[in-house]
């Protein structure tokens, strides 16, 4: 583990050594004879969607599509080992130009195999329709991605021409994804002077300047949010164009595609169906009272009537504790090895080899994620930690995403597709486990709150917030499908659903108007409503962890199971497998009960 390294950086030269290194040129190289391979196997064998296929032999057709499911898993495994390596530092050091260079490259190489999967044989294997299950009976490769090949059934439905979406897929380098690059390079780069403890002007970069907000001192909370503020009103008006820009490049391609409204692609996406979207939503709606109890508990402790937002993440109780990133590891092990031996096991491995990068810096990104290195089956996490116990939940969380992939190892790239709201399930899961444990080994009340306080600040963020969020990006959509919209709306939007969410728990004079502009989620061009999966990955996962404690270690292997299989089914025929039905609302209100009772042991501390 690291102890003399405070905050490590993560090490991926058993990737490649560096980027102008002979190893990483030479599998760039690997890549486009892949993609270009692939492009004449498509040719060759006349796989064509704008026509019935030419060949109606189900044998023939079997070998023709495993041969092209080969091509994509050989292709796909140094795609995304490249796109993890470069953003590796894209994501730490925005100046690093040859980087920025090296991802654009990437990113017109990867344009290339997603037309050649998502439109090209996409359309030409939608176009099979009732023959595919007799094909399946043919082919051990086809059969082993049936579900892949039902889903690209399914998507074909909502492809524009293959003219058309060529063109769509050159033109987002230059223009949705530009935007996505934009928001990125302006968010990370700022820095801004912030007045200490001592009295004398700092300048810190964004990122610290976030973190500033768990800040044991009100005064320094308070400070970090309002130069937060200033900082985020310098660019307003440069990230409402970046907005502007990905939203609308979203909704007229949503309308083109025959897409029945903003939310159609994100649901099919989710792979979850409306039913349970509303369902999920109408539970989190009905808990907005139960967490407005604890908002208003949390402002009378700090003696105020309503919670001002440089408060919201206000750290209570013990506060004089802060914990250094080893520490942070040990309490991660310890806690781990109560629910499995093998995720503690993992999660030393990954600290020991330089998994994760660590603290934050100029030019690095906020907030936090992992990302799978396929080539050697490894994740990576980038995170920005700040010695709080909220740092030490979101390692957790992040390590879960890691153990999900480790799950998954063996399984093909097409295979590990997973979509958002099960993307959480590990995660979350990895948090709950850390955080009950730390609830339980509290030693006095004192300690007690303020592990409750840390825990259902990030509950409030992924139910109330994640909602505000949501009806942010809505309200959004509907605007923007009739024209651009300016800074000031997009904060009039944002104060509007905070305000529908957090109610009178929150003092209405001091929102987080400019939240829409670093929150990278709303940039991101292929994942619109980014916010609800969080909200079904913490729900679900606070379901399953109920069944753990019912069923105790006789769960794991299900579990693990489950974590192997996502990219496998949708989320309701996997919840079935543990009898969980997704379109009851009843399902969510249990969970949510199971955060209510934390929010009761709060009030009554």
């Amino acid at each position: 583990m690291s102890k003399n390294n405070p905050h490590p950086r993560w090490d991926l030269t058993n990737v490649y050594p560096g980027l102008d290194s002979p190893e990483f040129k030479n599998a760039k190289k690997d890549f486009i004879k892949l993609v270009a391979g692939l492009e004449k196997f498509i040719a060759d064998e006349d796989i064509d969607p704008s026509q019935k296929p030419s060949e109606s032999d189900p044998i023939k057709l079997a070998e023709i599509i495993g041969g092209f499911i080969k091509r994509v898993n050989a292709a796909y495994n140094p795609a995304y080992t490249l796109r993890a390596y470069i953003r590796s530092f894209t994501s730490t050091d925005s100046y690093n130009n040859e980087a920025q260079k090296a991802m654009s490259e990437w990113q017109q190489l990867f344009v290339r195999l997603k037309q050649q999967r998502d439109v090209i044989f996409r359309g030409w294997v939608g176009k099979l329709g009732e023959m595919l299950p007799h094909i399946l009976e043919h082919s051990e490769t086809a059969k082993a991605h049936a579900f892949y090949l039902a889903e690209s059934v399914e998507q074909s439905k909502y492809l524009m021409s293959p003219a058309e979406e060529e063109l769509a897929g050159e033109l987002s380098l230059s223009g949705i994804r530009a935007w996505e690059n934009l928001q990125r390079i302006i968010t990370t780069q700022i820095n801004w002077n912030i007045e200490d403890e001592e009295g004398k002007t700092k300048k810190l970069p964004i990122t610290a300047i976030l973190n500033l907000r768990s800040h044991a001192s009100e005064t320094m909370r308070k400070r970090g949010y309002e130069a937060e503020m200033q900082a985020w009103k310098s660019v307003e008006n440069q990230l409402a164009a970046c907005l502007n820009g990905v939203k609308g490049s979203q909704s007229t391609l949503n309308n083109r595609r025959g897409r029945e409204d903003c939310l159609h692609f994100s649901i099919d996406l989710a792979r979850v169906d409306r039913a349970t979207l509303e369902a999920m939503l109408h539970a989190m709606k009905n808990s907005f009272p139960m967490f407005r109890k604890y908002f208003k508990a949390k402002a009378k402790r700090l003696g105020k009537k309503s919670l001002p937002w440089w408060e919201v993440f206000a750290p209570l109780g013990k506060t004089d504790r802060t914990y250094s990133y080893t520490e942070a590891q040990e309490f991660v092990l310890d806690n781990f090895a109560t629910f499995s031996q093998e995720m503690a096991d993992f999660a030393k491995r990954s600290f020991e080899k330089n998994w994760i990068d660590v603290g934050p810096r100029d030019g690095k990104r906020a907030g936090a994620f992992c990302m799978y290195v396929p080539s050697v089956e490894e994740s990576r996490i980038m995170m920005n930690y700040d010695g709080s116990l909220d740092g030490i939940f979101t390692l957790a969380h992040e390590l879960g995403h890691a153990y999900h992939n480790d799950c998954r190892v063996g399984k093909t790239m097409l295979q590990r597709d997973t979509p958002m709201t099960l993307a959480e399930t590990a995660s979350v899961m990895c948090e709950t486990i850390v955080t009950r444990a730390a609830i339980e080994e509290s030693g006095s009340p004192e300690e007690e709150l303020a592990i409750l306080e840390t825990s259902l600040i990030g509950d409030a963020q992924v139910v109330v917030d994640i909602y505000s969020r949501y009806l942010f990006e809505k309200e959004v959509f509907e605007r923007r499908a009739k024209a651009d919209l300016s800074a000031d709306e997009f904060c009039a939007i944002m104060e509007w659903a905070q305000k529908e969410t957090y109610g009178d728990g929150l003092d209405e004079d001091y929102l987080h108007k400019y939240m829409w502009t670093w929150k990278p989620h709303y940039y991101i061009p292929g994942l619109p409503f980014y916010n609800y999966p969080y909200a079904f990955g913490l729900l679900f996962s606070t379901g399953l962890y109920a069944i753990y404690q019912e069923r105790g270690d006789a769960f794991i292997p299900e579990y693990k199971d489950l974590l192997a299989s996502t990219g496998l089914g949708t989320a309701a025929d996997l919840a079935s497998r543990f009898n969980i039905d997704l379109r009851s609302p009843d399902f969510w209100e249990s969970s949510l009960n199971v955060i209510g009772e934390k929010i009761d042991r709060y009030v009554a501390l």
